[in-house]
């Protein structure tokens, strides 16, 4: 008797892929390692997504038409988008619903695919998987979806992370990771610069123009040459920033999961995080949490993970394997392999 067949749509792990590339990479991995399903990774290698009028044709018109070339028994959209009409049925990864949240600031149309149609999708997939109980809530609160069919998973860290071997530098750098956009709320870093002259900030992540706003705020606060935007970075590159940082800062406004903080726990980095959002149901008592408005606070606990270097280390070491496990991808793996079972059966 042959396997049932799950196609994911793995198309946002190419190109530069971001968080939701690493969502992609780690599941299919991990899935293909449980052996229960026939993973079939869908994607056109030649084709690069990251832009509009591409996106659409790749969710609406090649996606669909690869899952019925690989005669699947289910869809996993796992990016975020579903199609409009697909040959099978879905399971759905929300990460966030950032699109009606925070993301006013776009161009209209991509709030109405990314928002109004991407949640007219979610309505009619079997299952839909979240990053969070955060996520689930906010979903949720939108309204037509039966709370039954939605399921919180927190993702995978990749085990490259829990390897890093720590060796901070003895100039410290906090380190930021993630896209260069008004919710990541980077500016309450630089602000905080003042209260720790020592002090650089290292940001890992492709720019858009809230960059310039961050660049202003620089010069405006006397901290020309302490911000260095690397833009987005390799594999290497990245675990080599986590391996030297003083610490790592997440100060964002709003986040479904927040890889950053996840992959600075299992990696044994200090870590600061915002308490908004999912930060405090993924960080927990691991990790200070501060209010991302509170420049006060920030340049405080910039302050004392700086003046007790190796007090932050010790702390960071101890939930350092607590966090491997509860970041597992094989849990992950397990629970979305539970919902895969159960789209098969409704209807």
């Amino acid at each position: 008797m042959s396997r049932i067949r799950v196609g994911i749509d793995a198309q946002l792990a190419r190109g530069t892929p971001t968080g939701i590339g690493e969502y992609l990479a780690g599941l299919i991995a991990a899935l293909r390692e449980r052996d229960e399903f026939e993973i079939v990774a869908l994607d056109a290698p030649g084709f690069d997504p990251w832009r509009f009028d591409r996106r659409v044709v790749w969710d609406q018109v090649m996606l669909p038409l690869a899952a019925r070339r690989a005669r699947l028994d289910l869809l996993h959209c796992a990016a975020g988008t579903l199609p409009l009409i697909a040959p099978v049925p879905i399971v759905a990864t929300v990460h966030d619903i950032a699109w009606h949240r925070v993301q006013q600031h776009v161009r209209a149309y991509a709030r109405a695919y990314f928002g109004r149609f991407a949640l007219a999708r979610y309505r009619r997939a079997r299952r839909i998987v979240v990053d969070s109980n955060f996520s689930r809530d906010e979903l949720l609160e939108l309204g037509g979806i039966d709370p039954a069919r939605v399921v919180a998973v927190f993702p995978g860290v990749s085990a490259d992370f829990g390897a890093v071997e720590r060796r901070p530098d003895a100039a410290p750098f906090a380190l930021v990771v993630g896209t260069v956009e008004r919710r990541k709320n980077l500016e309450i870093v630089i602000r905080a610069l003042a209260g720790a002259p020592e002090l650089r900030v290292i940001v890992a992540g492709p720019a858009t123009p809230y960059r310039e706003f961050c660049e202003s705020i620089i010069r405006g606060t006397g901290a020309s040459g302490r911000v260095e935007f690397r833009g987005y970075v390799s594999r290497g590159e990245l675990l080599d920033l986590y391996a030297r940082a003083a610490f790592v800062a997440l100060p964002s406004r709003y986040e479904g999961f927040g890889y950053p903080a996840a992959q600075a726990l299992c990696a044994g980095v200090p870590l600061l995080a915002a308490a908004t959002s999912s930060l405090p149901e993924v960080v927990g008592d691991a990790a200070p949490l501060l209010s991302p408005d509170d420049v006060a606070a920030w340049a405080a606990a910039f302050r004392t993970l700086l003046d007790d270097r190796d007090a932050a280390e010790a702390r960071a070491g101890t939930v350092r394997a607590a966090a491997n496990s509860r970041f597992a991808w094989r849990s992950a793996a397990a629970a979305i392999s539970r919902e895969y079972a159960r789209a098969l059966v409704d209807d």
